[in-house]
């Protein structure tokens, strides 16, 4: 038996290098004096909190894992209820939404952060523990697996919608489908179901588009609730409003062109620059080329998930390194998509990068995990058990 190093340094290297583009990037926005406060040195802290939580969770195994996971769960969903129900002094509304429970001496928290990897981990362990109970497959089995994943993924997903978060929600649905396609499910049952769901989002987006008075009548969404999505499709006619934020980020990407216009060097007033549209902070001052770089460090870090998957020979690992990739990919595809105008604004953070202490440390949870399969990898010569 050849033990691999326990410490995962490239991983640790990836880190370090999104710890350093998120302080150059708030440290700009922050300049533009639109904003009170020191929010880099509060990111660090934040940065700090996160690196503690990865040495708390990296020596826990396999094993410990299983055994914890549905406390985890029970304890956010625990979490999204008493959010629902708490005064307004605890849980204050905040831009129209009750996500965030107001901590003394913290700040705010955001329960929904933690949950994404609570649902992981038990969508993890339920493919674990169905594949041990099932060796062998059908049809049946497989549907009875697909229920049990889509009913762990409702209760919070229910809870979320309350809030209203739809971009929280969304990652949920986003780390649902990929722990299906790695549960081993049958196609006979996938192609139908997502044939259905892309059928039934292409119906929803004509009635949008063409019929709104039909879902207002009927389904009761109000005329405001489309705006959204006619800011998206043409931001240029409701730039004096709900399309405000999509111009000006698009402005301010457009103006950094190749090479951007130097740090520090920031002209196009853009709120929320340090939180959701930090993309745009990093694309008007370093141009194409800043952007890429970044976009490459998400890339190197999705790849050396994947890598991390693929060499383990322990499933339970797998499913949760299937289920962080899952979580990691949606929410870089989906905030830099919204900031360029090729996604709806949904208000999902750039991981690693934007501001924000519970969107932090959920990631770094998420991270821990990745830390923890290395940290009890072992490579055997002349077996495939782990």
């Amino acid at each position: 038996m050849k033990n691999t190093s326990k410490i995962d340094y490239n991983l640790a290297l990836i880190l370090l290098l999104l710890f350093l583009a998120s302080c150059i990037a708030i440290y700009s926005a922050q300049s533009s004096g639109q904003y009170q406060g020191n929010f880099l040195v509060k990111q660090i802290l934040w940065y700090a909190v996160g690196s503690g939580i990865i040495a708390a969770v990296v020596s826990l195994d396999s094993d410990q894992l299983k055994k914890i996971t549905w406390y985890a769960y029970g304890f956010g969903v625990f979490l999204l209820i008493l959010l629902i129900i708490a005064p307004e002094s605890i849980a204050p509304r905040i831009n129209g939404a009750k996500s965030w429970f107001k901590v003394p001496g913290i700040g705010s928290l955001q329960p929904s952060e933690f949950i994404k990897v609570f649902i992981i981990l038990a969508l993890s362990k339920l493919i674990w523990d169905h594949h041990q109970k099932y060796p062998v497959k059908t049809i049946g089995t497989d549907f009875v697996l697909l229920v049990k994943l889509a009913a762990v993924t409702f209760v919070p997903l229910v809870l979320v919608m309350q809030q209203p978060d739809l971009g929280t929600s969304l990652v949920f649905i986003a780390i649902l489908v990929g722990m299906i396609f790695i549960s081993g499910i049958t196609w006979k049952l996938l192609v139908p179901i997502f044939a259905g769901g892309l059928s039934l989002a292409a119906a929803i987006l004509y009635f949008v588009l063409w019929k709104p008075e039909l879902l207002e009548k009927y389904l009761g969404v109000q005329p405001y609730q489309f705006g959204r999505i006619y800011s998206w499709l043409d931001p240029y006619n409701y730039q004096s409003s709900t399309g405000f934020q999509l111009t000006r980020s698009l402005l301010a990407i457009g103006s950094g062109q190749t090479e951007g216009k130097g740090f520090g060097k920031l002209q196009v007033y853009l709120p929320e620059s340090h939180t959701d549209f930090i993309f745009a902070v990093v694309g008007e001052q370093f141009g194409f080329v800043g952007a890429s770089i970044l976009i490459s460090l998400f890339f190197l870090l999705i790849y050396h998930i994947t890598k991390v998957g693929m060499e383990t020979k322990n499933n339970y690992y797998t499913y949760l390194c299937v289920g962080v990739i899952s979580m990691i990919t949606f929410h870089v595809f989906q905030n830099i998509g919204m900031t360029i105008g090729l996604l709806p604004i949904t208000g999902i953070p750039l991981p690693f990068v934007s501001y924000g202490g519970s969107s932090l440390m959920g990631n770094m949870l998420a991270i821990a995990l990745i830390f923890s399969i290395r940290y009890h990898y072992k490579k055997y010569m002349f077996s495939t058990k782990e």
